[in-house]
């Protein structure tokens, strides 16, 4: 049974001012990212003339320092609060931006991509924290959305715009839009300093009349529903992102032999998908059981990564370049029901004084698929194994499709979008 959808409509007249202050800054943020989102490798390789193995292993540091700084960030979350620690991340990234736009020797690289790796490892949960926070539970799944869609149209608008500005000719171009991305993040920068300073303190625990045992990650992860959570989201955030960011690409070009425009053209049409569905998905998920949601995500996944796999049908063909456009458009329809669904669900579990380590628990599931499925796809794409890596990911989706249901007889109602959290978990 399914609760009331409330008019989508009403979610700007109903958020919380803080929450209309938080969620303003996202466009601002995102078209820079946008800017320097395609063109990092071209840049450091073409412009600064970094070996792309060098540049591999720039990136590799950026991501495993991200996940190393996630787990001590949760708790330092939960100790002073979500807001100061958004904050240090988002200078982070300013200072990254700056020193990877001067940066034309590898320790100069090194260091940006230090400053780099801790401001994009610490934004996820700490931002997570802060809507969790912030934003009353009924309201969550449909900011998380709102926000993964301004976040993706903002990085669309920002890489047509740095597409047609940089020229590999000319330094200075790359150099202007990473100034122009640190510059982006000011907005978010005051806003958290300044308009919501009264705001995403650190919450005491609820009392208790017996002794428990000091928050740790260890004691909370013996709560069986929040392993049963974590599961579903690794399943996830394997056969997701990192598939659509490496694994799809590699797949296109060495074996359905598409070519880099028709890749720009894939990408084009899975951000125009997430632009103008989200809110329909939106409206149709509200009040839904989010476990079935997950399910249908999952076998819409499966329709994109088949559609992927056709394309060996037909190398090097215009056939190969319209149905990868179709995959990465239909994985776009999955994306609307990812970000809503996963991070309410993380959020509406989460007890107030320990949302920090449930969305750094949370994050650190998507960091681990970002080093675990580029290797898998780049190791049976690179020895020819295609048909094999459809078939792991489609299995893969059959699998979180299964997990999701499992979940579903796991969890708590209120955490699965169909009942009232209790009062002690109220925001």
């Amino acid at each position: 049974m399914s609760t009331p959808r409330p008019k989508l409509s009403s979610f700007w007249l109903d958020l919380p001012r803080e929450g209309k202050l938080l969620i303003s800054t996202v466009i601002f943020s995102a078209v820079g990212t946008g800017l320097v989102l395609p063109f990092m490798v071209v840049y450091l390789h073409e412009v600064r003339g970094f070996p792309l193995e060098t540049v591999g292993l720039l990136l590799a540091l950026q991501a495993g320092l991200g996940i190393l700084v996630v787990p001590p960030i949760g708790a330092l979350i939960d100790r002073i609060g979500p807001r100061l620690v958004y904050a240090s991340s988002i200078v982070s990234l300013m200072i990254g931006d700056v020193l990877v736009s001067q940066a034309t020797t590898l320790p100069g690289a090194i260091v940006a991509f230090v400053f780099l790796g801790y401001g994009f490892g610490v934004i996820w949960p700490s931002t997570g924290a802060m809507i969790g926070n912030l934003i009353p539970s009924e309201q969550r799944q449909r900011y998380f959305g709102i926000n993964f869609t301004l976040l993706n149209l903002g990085i669309g608008v920002g890489g047509i715009i740095g597409g047609q500005f940089v020229d590999v000719e000319r330094a200075d171009t790359f150099v202007a839009i990473y100034l122009i991305d640190a510059v982006s993040y000011l907005p978010a920068l005051v806003i958290l300093l300044v308009a919501l300073r009264h705001v995403g303190g650190p919450v005491s625990a609820q009392p208790t009349e017996d002794d428990t045992p000091r928050p740790s990650y260890l004691t909370m992860l013996r709560d069986k529903n929040l392993r049963a959570l974590l599961l579903l989201v690794a399943t996830a955030a394997l056969v997701s992102y990192p598939q659509l960011n490496a694994g799809m690409p590699a797949y296109a070009r060495a074996i359905g032999e598409v070519s880099t425009q028709g890749l720009g053209y894939a990408f084009a049409a899975n951000t125009v998908v997430i632009v103008v569905l989200q809110l329909f998905v939106l409206q149709r998920i509200e009040g839904r059981r989010r476990t079935r949601v997950a399910v249908v995500m999952a076998a819409t996944w499966a329709v994109s990564w088949l559609l992927l796999g056709a394309t060996s049908l037909v190398p090097g063909t215009v056939a190969a370049t319209i149905l990868l456009a179709g995959c990465a458009a239909v994985f776009g329809l999955g994306e609307t029901m990812l970000q809503p669904v996963s991070s309410a669900m993380v959020n509406d579990l989460a007890p107030d004084h320990l949302r920090g380590r449930y969305n750094a628990l949370s994050s650190l599931m998507f960091s681990g698929a970002f080093v675990v499925g580029p290797i898998v796809a780049s190791v049976l794409i690179g020895r020819a194994l295609g048909s094999v890596y459809i078939a792991f990911l489609v299995i893969g989706c059959l699998l979180l499709a299964l997990i999701a249901l499992w979940v579903e007889r796991r969890i708590p109602a209120h955490v699965n979008g169909v009942g009232a959290a209790p009062a002690s978990l109220e925001t």
